[in-house]
């Protein structure tokens, strides 16, 4: 079973990309994010058409995520993180596939920090923590995956003493981080790969991609259950480099 992390940076204007990328890659379920469409905007027909069922939590201009399988049509549980009613940010969803739950985020950038957005990010991160507090409290299998906006580490970054005052990089932001994991769960490609350089965004900016000036930003978190089905992960590093494509790579994992 082969699932897979996608920020595309718009559905509709990244759709011959998304498509391209799935007919090559073939993973059987999907979470894309940064959909930046309204819910009737989403191309699911299309995207049925390429062989997925898919649920999805558009908004206007932003945010905006999304679970596609071809497996089987996902088993919505909820799309939005529980916490907070008043937020109407489109960061998440959550649905059952092939009898695991699977949480589809996008969570806030921050920037700039410290301020109001740096303040909501910390918040989002506190919710997240409680609501997978719980999901682990359930003892199923769970993967928690999407573009997460924190870089974990100082080898997830490209020169971080550049980076020390970003939302994704600052203290409280991988402290935060730091404590989600810590309630048992494991970082999928850190994992299997404890020491490589891998990143999974580069800015359009300064060459970065050809630089491989990049981050590493969009991560699976696994519960316990989950970790010893784990075989293979990686990044589809090139589909960064076709044209007219996301500032983001899909990511991907393999479970049995």
């Amino acid at each position: 079973m082969k699932l897979a992390t996608y920020n595309v940076n718009s559905i509709n204007a990244r759709l011959p990309i998304v498509l391209r990328w799935l007919e090559e890659c073939q993973p059987d379920v999907v979470c894309l994010q940064e959909l930046k469409a309204i819910q009737e905007n989403f191309p699911a027909e299309a995207l049925k058409d390429a062989g997925y069922d898919a649920i999805w939590h558009g908004q206007k201009s932003w945010n905006g995520v999304a679970i596609l399988s071809r497996i089987g049509q996902p088993e919505e549980i909820c799309r939005a993180l529980p916490g907070d009613p008043e937020d109407t940010h489109s960061r998440y969803i959550e649905a059952k596939v092939n009898e695991i739950v699977i949480g589809c985020l996008y969570l806030p950038n921050g920037n700039p920090a410290p301020g109001p957005k740096f303040d909501y990010k910390l918040r989002w991160l506190d919710r997240l923590i409680d609501h997978s507090q719980s999901l682990l409290e359930q003892g199923s299998p769970v993967i928690l995956t999407g573009d997460f906006n924190v870089i974990p580490t100082e080898s997830d970054v490209y020169k971080p003493e550049r980076w020390v005052d970003d939302a994704l990089f600052r203290t409280e932001t991988r402290e935060s981080f730091r404590r989600l994991v810590a309630q048992g769960w494991t970082d999928a490609l850190r994992k299997l790969h404890p020491d490589e350089t891998i990143y999974t965004f580069w800015d359009y900016f300064r060459n970065a991609f050809s630089r491989n000036a990049g981050l590493r930003i969009d991560h699976f978190l696994l519960s316990p259950a989950v970790v010893p089905r784990l075989r293979a992960t990686g990044v589809d590093r090139h589909v960064r480099g076709w044209e007219k494509t996301s500032d983001h790579a899909p990511v991907w994992i393999e479970i049995d």
